[in-house]
């Protein structure tokens, strides 16, 4: 996972987090995400912010950011039916296969907690 860290001067004063396979856990143990369930045909952007009190409330509560999370748009790769069959215009017919979930694709934005 790439991390990026908003208020670099602040990489000490960030939510504490640890990443496992394809969970994050942020906090001590207050939220956990499997990033790989999030994965969709379009980019995906999760935030979550902080309130008064340094507790994770979502993106429309707190009073600053906490941290942001990009996961890239699902890939696929093209593989030829083994069927030999063919469509209408005589194109050998294939498979669209997702390639699996790649952690090491995503970013993972910290901001400087305030509280």
């Amino acid at each position: 996972m790439n991390i990026v860290y908003k208020t670099p001067e602040a990489e000490n004063n960030h939510i504490a987090y640890s990443i496992k396979g394809s969970k994050i856990t942020f906090g001590d143990d207050e939220k956990m995400l499997n990033l790989a369930k999030y994965e969709k045909d379009d980019a995906v952007h999760i935030t979550d912010s902080v309130d008064a009190n340094g507790n994770l409330v979502g993106n429309s509560n707190g009073l600053y950011y906490a941290y942001e999370i990009d996961i890239p748009a699902r890939e696929y790769k093209y593989v030829t039916d083994e069927s030999g069959e063919q469509d209408e215009s005589g194109t050998s017919k294939t498979q669209k296969i997702p390639v699996p979930f790649d952690m090491d694709k995503c970013t993972l934005t910290l901001w400087k907690l305030e509280v």
